[in-house]
């Protein structure tokens, strides 16, 4: 935890706040810290600063909190990923919550097993799987998770106006062209399940505008794909 995600029902005054749960745990654990320290705190969908330790005991810890500061800028970047299986969504939402993706499609795609719509990750966890990434990354901005179940009529009715006037790329290892070098460019972004997308999904979304790209000759899981794609996409 590089940061404590704050919210509106942690302040007990106008600059102060108690924490009694899993960020109170892991701070006595790990932090230890000692009254009179500060520790970097950030309130969700707002600033960030630091919160001075005032009182630490066995149920609780109090801050007095600063706001100063904007949270690190947003990838400009619309991501297009066909639902992962359960175990691995976990991970990923962490994953792209970390390095800055705020508009996050989750859609159906021929190779996406029904069940893992009704995962509850998709709903009472979701947040707390977003709220983890923030808090390694350092920020309080929430990605913005839209649910796709039907692939034809998002394609045509919905991507079209979500990949204007952006550089448009489908994730494909095969028949595509090696991943373009990084560049702060408005990007929407395209990446299938294990397996890929079949190739009807390939040509609706060629038809969309959308190049496909590759890595490389290996192949590589979907959650390894993803930060290697973000990372190869846009600069440090």
């Amino acid at each position: 935890m590089n940061l404590i995600l704050l919210f509106p029902s942690d302040f007990i005054s106008p600059n102060r706040v108690k924490l009694r749960d899993r960020r109170f745990q892991h701070i006595r654990s790990i932090h230890q810290p000692e009254p009179g320290q500060e520790l970097k705190v950030g309130l969700l969908e707002g600033e960030m600063g630091t919160g001075l330790v005032t009182d630490l005991n066995h149920e609780s810890i109090t801050l007095d909190v600063k706001l100063t500061d904007a949270p690190p800028q947003a990838l400009p970047l619309n991501l297009i990923l066909a639902l992962p299986r359960p175990k691995m969504l976990k991970r990923i939402l962490q994953t792209v919550a970390t390095m800055g993706v705020k508009e996050l499609y989750l859609i159906n795609s021929y190779r996406v097993d029904k069940s893992y719509w009704g995962t509850p990750i998709l709903d009472r966890q979701l947040e707390e799987q977003l709220h983890l990434g923030l808090e390694q990354a350092g920020d309080t901005r929430m990605p913005n998770v839209y649910l796709r179940k039907r692939f034809k009529p998002f394609v045509e009715d919905e991507l079209p106006t979500i990949s204007q006037n952006t550089r448009a790329l489908v994730a494909h290892p095969y028949h595509a062209q090696s991943c373009p070098a990084a560049a702060a460019t408005a990007t929407t972004l395209a990446i299938g399940p294990e397996g890929g997308f079949i190739p009807y999904e390939v040509e609706k979304l060629q038809q969309c505008g959308f190049t496909p790209v590759h890595l490389g000759p290996r192949i590589l899981r979907v959650e390894t794909a993803v930060p290697a794609l973000l990372s190869r996409l846009f600069p440090v």
